[in-house]
């Protein structure tokens, strides 16, 4: 991965052991196979005790990572903003091209013989790298809600998660993420009832953040929002401590969501599908070779 000068720049002692160690993490998530956004790797920081968790540190933080980018002394491609992406189409040399790549691509939905139909739905864009690989290797949706999630997204979320229910006979199970919050805990409630509302005969479990993977993981804690509407029932539940999502290790929010999910399934009628799968590519990659 590139590591790219475009200035020059004369650092302090404290901000090289601060590029220093931003890259020492930085490579301990890629050998687990993560990119960091700027906020989980300052959270690497606050629970290694090396820098304070207040907003300035966090000003300061990604100051210091910008330049050392900007001086070639942090790779470019190791920090991902998952919230701004380019948008294209896709283009073929010819009819084989994409006909091989659809080969690779299929896929059955092997949900639709399952007792239950799990989707991932998560308050924060920003981990949205850290769930899609999990998601696709479980091969279940994930859903960004954004904070509180919009009443259209939630309506039609429901009608899509309806018709299956009634299609396949399943029971949908959302498995939630969101801040351990006066608003984040309040999340997982507006979702299950919500969603009670519209359709009915589903599970909404919370899997993240909760009390006992605070305990067991110590992230660092923040203040909780006192001009956040449910601040007080929150305090009188939890104390006035409140801990963000970002702040658990990558590693165990996939752990959560595998687990959770094999939990669902059906191994048996899930080999099965896989097995038409493949003969359904091998198929599809016969077909391309006969093209050229």
């Amino acid at each position: 991965m590139p590591k790219i000068p475009y200035i020059e720049k004369n650092f302090r002692a404290s901000s090289l052991e601060i590029i220093s160690l931003a890259n020492d993490i930085i490579a301990e998530y890629r050998t687990q196979g993560f990119k960091l956004t700027l906020r989980q790797l300052y959270y690497q920081f606050v629970a290694r005790d090396r820098i304070p968790n207040t907003q300035r540190s966090y000003k300061r933080l990604g100051s210091i990572i910008n330049d050392g980018r900007l001086a070639g002394m942090i790779d470019w491609g190791s920090i991902e903003d998952r919230t701004r992406k380019l948008q294209t189409v896709s283009h073929w040399e010819s009819p084989a091209e994409i006909v091989e790549v659809c080969a690779q691509e299929f896929r059955l939905d092997k949900w639709n013989r399952q007792d239950y139909r799990p989707e991932v739905w998560i308050e924060k864009e920003a981990l949205a790298g850290v769930v899609e690989g999990i998601c696709r290797e479980m091969d279940i949706p994930f859903l960004c809600c954004r904070g509180y999630t919009s009443q259209s997204e939630m309506w039609s979320s429901a009608m899509r998660l309806k018709a299956f229910a009634a299609y396949h006979s399943q029971t949908p199970v959302i498995l939630h993420f969101g801040d351990h919050d006066p608003s984040g805990i309040d999340m997982t409630r507006d979702i299950t009832d919500r969603l009670e509302l519209f359709m009915g005969g589903l599970e909404v479990r919370r899997l993240a953040l909760n009390m006992d993977q605070i305990e067991k993981f110590n992230p660092p804690p923040n203040p909780a929002k006192m001009t956040d509407s449910r601040f007080a029932a929150y305090v009188a539940e939890f104390g006035d401590e409140s801990w963000e999502l970002d702040a658990l290790e990558p590693s165990a929010m996939v752990d959560l969501i595998r687990s959770s999910v094999m939990a669902l399934r059906d191994d048996k009628r899930w080999n099965t599908s896989v097995k038409r799968e493949s003969e359904y590519r091998r198929q599809l990659q016969q077909f391309a070779e006969d093209q050229k």
